[in-house]
């Protein structure tokens, strides 16, 4: 008797009543998520059409590196990209059909979600954190070290999504007309050794890239100081394309997406000041470089 599988069904079947061998899983074999399946799925197909990674990521406008996230299972297939592979490699549905049985959990908290709608959006984006990296600033280990920290415990399929969730918030910065962004960061966060030595410094030269990229502010807010213009917590302001401004302000399992003038106002008023009382991004640069070393 054969078992075959695909997303979520499982069949058996013989032939005639005659029963065939069971084929057996080779000992030891790591378990696959049901992402890592339909990336080797796309994998197989596109070496049977002939094409590399190279060759195949340009034709569905995605990039090389997105391309190999998702044939190893670390970025979800999502249905619109499934049906231009199918049309492209002649699949006939196939990937369409595996995609339609992946599971959805909420990788975006429900009272975040008003807010990475107009992120995507926006045209400037100006934020001030005093516990973790900002997303758009987290390099993949780093993540992976805070979604490790997470409280309830989140399992291994839940991390991968959000993992997956954030690297795409990321592609917002690589547009073609990429949003103005500042970046206000507590000292704090850059000693802090989340995940380990090797994610720290993977972390810290992730920052350093990332404070020479143009349209990038980084600052660090030095420890040691006597008052900020933050006590009250960290925020982020937006700016649409109507040059609506808004601001959101987080909690831990709540946030509040702000539109009144007057308040946004007030906080935007107060980066201004934060940015006078950070370093400068020469002396961000400079600090980061005697964290690492260099």
């Amino acid at each position: 008797m054969y078992e075959f599988t695909t997303i979520r069904v499982w069949g058996k079947w013989g032939i005639y009543g005659r029963m065939a061998p069971r084929k057996r899983r080779p000992p030891n074999k790591k378990k696959s998520n049901p992402f890592q399946s339909v990336g080797a799925q796309l994998a197989l197909f596109r070496a049977a059409a002939g094409y590399t990674q190279a060759q195949l990521a340009p034709m569905v406008i995605i990039s090389q590196a997105k391309l190999e996230s998702i044939e190893q299972g670390r970025r979800p297939l999502t249905l619109s990209l499934a049906q231009e592979f199918d049309r492209i490699l002649d699949t006939k549905g196939a990937l369409e059909v595996a995609v339609s049985y992946l599971p959805e959990p909420d990788v975006i908290p429900v009272w975040a979600v008003e807010f990475v709608e107009f992120e995507r959006e926006a045209i400037a984006i100006s934020s001030f954190q005093n516990q973790v990296a900002p997303g758009m600033l987290q390099s993949e280990s780093y993540m992976r070290a805070v979604f490790h920290n997470d409280i309830p415990t989140l399992s291994d399929e839940e991390i991968e999504f959000r993992v997956s969730a954030r690297l795409e918030r990321q592609e917002i910065l690589q547009r073609k007309v990429p949003p103005i962004t500042s970046f206000i960061l507590s000292e704090a966060i850059v000693r802090d050794r989340i995940g380990g030595d090797e994610v720290y410094r993977s972390q810290l030269r992730h920052l350093r890239r990332m404070a020479e990229v143009p349209g990038i502010a980084i600052q660090i807010l030095p420890l040691g100081r006597t008052a900020h213009a933050a006590l009250d917590g960290p925020f982020v302001l937006l700016e649409t394309p109507e040059n609506d401004h808004l601001a959101y302000a987080e909690t831990q399992r709540g946030s509040q997406l702000i539109y009144a003038p007057n308040d946004v106002s007030i906080l935007r008023h107060k980066y201004a000041m934060l940015r006078t009382q950070a370093l400068n991004h020469e002396e961000t640069g400079d600090l980061l470089d005697r964290l690492l070393g260099e």
